[in-house]
Formats: structure tokens, sequence, C-alpha cells
């Protein structure tokens, strides 16, 4: 991968670890892999310093975490015949999800042509994962939304899969057959190839499964039985988010985007903590001014031991921890700058998780 930085970026930013407190942040180590890399995972310490690495055979399509017994999970991008399904698709597809021993061993491995953004590991030795299917025509014509000059003929939605460990599946949700025409309507000037736009998909327990669709800027909880919304929160709240994940009280956290908001006009990100009981917002944080913090697309935020958060402000490739009262106390830029699907060198990072020590058995440190 390049190491050379587009030229405006290369004038008001640095790269590798920008900022570190070692009294408030959280020690451990941050997983990340460059959004358009070859397939290279890295593993920091807190001092920026790479402790680990691997090299796998496909692209990220779009990220990796680390499973309880060290092993990586892995989502690759696959170039197959589906790869201009539609402009946008190739950016975000994957097509094949793996399990890889620290030596990059693979232990497990999935593949499915539709299968995009978002996988997890079930601790039965399949997986639940996000997949695309087309609109059935009918259903199509009644969503609402979107750019109404898009010349897309196909509109796409999502599917939830889940697979055994043999690759079987054994139950899937249909997006197009539970949203609401009246309610999950597609941003104004987004193209009307998808409805939905999952990115990312959170086993909860055997009954719910949690969704974000970035299309309608909806978080939902989903029961697996009768395939009803046992709970969502949507564009009253969400402009177009990502990576929700439940904190250990219960609460939601969500990376907010900020691109086209309901009712504030300024484009800016923002991470919040929601009660799903009440839907109120109990933590937010924003940057001063607003503006400074902005991704339009991809990133993340993650909840650590100590009560910090570590955040992915995915489109510029900068990852960094809050504590609880905003202030960063660490910083790590991206400094791989690859070609992304347009040819534009990008240091993006879809998402970013934090480890300690020990949940890594392979690691010597």
């Amino acid at each position: 991968m390049s190491l050379i930085k587009p030229q405006t970026h290369q004038r008001i930013t640095r790269s590798g670890l920008t900022a570190l407190d070692r009294d408030l942040a959280s020690p451990g180590l941050t997983l990340y892999a460059p959004m358009f890399g070859d397939g290279q995972v890295f593993l920091l310490d807190v001092e920026g310093v790479e402790v680990h690495r691997w090299d796998l055979p496909y692209p990220p399509g779009l990220y990796g975490y680390l499973l309880p017994s060290g092993n990586l999970f892995y989502m690759g991008k696959v170039k197959d015949d589906t790869w201009d399904r539609f402009p946008q698709w190739k950016r975000f597809k994957g097509g094949v999800m793996m399990e890889v021993d620290w030596n990059g061993n693979v232990l497990w491995e999935h593949r499915d042509p539709d299968h995009h953004h978002d996988a997890r590991r079930t601790a039965s030795g399949g997986a639940v994962y996000l997949a695309a299917e087309r609109v059935p025509k009918h259903t199509a014509e009644r969503v609402q939304g979107g750019a109404l000059d898009s010349d897309q003929d196909d509109m796409w939605a999502d599917i939830v899969v889940e697979v055994d460990s043999n690759g079987d599946r054994i139950w899937e949700w249909h997006a197009h057959e539970h949203m609401d025409f009246e309610t999950d309507v597609i941003t104004f000037n987004d193209p009307r190839d998808e409805w939905s736009h999952a990115n990312t998909v959170v086993p909860l327990d055997d009954k719910r499964v949690m969704v974000s669709f970035r299309n309608t800027s909806t978080v939902g909880i989903i029961d697996r039985d009768s395939g009803d919304f046992v709970w969502k929160l949507g564009y009253d709240v969400l402009a177009q988010q990502h990576d929700p994940s439940i904190l250990d009280n219960d609460n939601v956290l969500i990376f907010d985007n900020g691109a086209h908001r309901k009712n504030d006009a300024r484009t800016a990100s923002r991470v919040i903590e929601v009660n799903p009981e009440t839907n109120e917002i109990v933590w937010e944080y924003r940057d001063q001014p607003v503006f400074n913090f902005y991704s339009p697309y991809i990133s993340g935020a993650r909840r650590l031991p100590n009560g910090n958060t570590l955040i992915t402000e995915g489109n510029f490739g900068r990852m960094f921890q809050i504590t609880p009262d905003g202030q960063v106390v660490w910083e790590y830029i991206n400094p791989y700058y690859p070609k992304d699907s347009d040819g534009a060198q990008n240091n993006a990072v879809f998402r970013a998780n934090h480890y300690m020590p020990e949940d890594m058995p392979g690691l010597k440190m």
C-alpha cells in the first residue's frame, strides 16, 4: 500500500500517533484495516506501535474483529460477477467471511456473493451477516424518497442471513417485507438503487438482532421469530448512522454521521448513547466547533473498559479515544493511502476495535 498522501490532506494533517495522555487513555490495543487496502489488518499498542499484522488474501469487505479465542474474524471483498450491480456496490460489497488464526491460517470460511458491510460469528460456529436482494418491482414502486432522477432500473434491499457451521442457511429476514412505506423513506438525495442499505448487524441473543439502515436513518431491533421490529430509532434523531452497539447498561451507543440531519442544517457528526426505553439521548459527544468532527460515511464508536469511547472518524482514517467528558486522550491517523474504487488515494477506515492484552492468547509483548 502507498504511503503517499493526497496533497491537500498532507498540508493539513499528520498521521500515525498524534495524541496520547498515558494517565487518561485506556490501555490496550487497537485493531483496524485500511478500508481500501490489499488485506492488511493492523494491531497497534497505545504508543501507536504495530505489534501484529495479518496479511490476508482479500481486500477488506469491510473490516475484521477479534473473537474470544483470539482468532480474527474477517470479511473480505471478492471481485465477482456482481461487481457492477449498481454504482456504489463495489465500495462496500464483501463476498467472503473467514476465521483465521494468529498466523493467518484459515479455520472457517463462508462465501456469498451478496454479502456486504458486516458479519458476526455465532457461538454455534456459523455467522449472521448482511446480504442484498432485489426488491420486487411492485414493492419498489411504493418506496418513497431518493433522487427522483435516478436511472437505476432495480432497487435492492437487505437480507439478514444466518448460516450454521456448514454454511447452510438456517434463518433469513427480508427487509422489504417488514419496512414501513410511510416512515422508512430514502434520504432525498440518495439514488433509489437501495432502499435500506444496512451497514451493521448485531445478534443480541437467540431471539433478537439489531440492524442499522443508513438510507432510512434507522436503527432497529428485530424479533427473530415474528420478523417484526420490537424497537426503532429513526430520522427524528439519527442521520445516516453507523455501528450501533449495546452497552453493559443496555443503552445503545451509535455513531450518528450527521449528513442531511432532519432538524439541524449543520453537517457534523456526533456519538450518542440512547436509552431504548425512552429513546432519550443520555450522553453525547460533539466537537467544538461542531464542524471539526464529521465523517459523512462509514465510522464507528465503541465503549472501552475504563469508560472512554473509541471513535472511528472513518472517512479520514482517524481513530481516537475520548473520556466521558469529551477530552481526546489518544489519537491515531491511518498513514496508509491505497487507491479506492474511484482511483483516489484514500486512508479511510470502516471501523476500529479495542482489546486488552489478555484478550489475545497469541500476543507476545
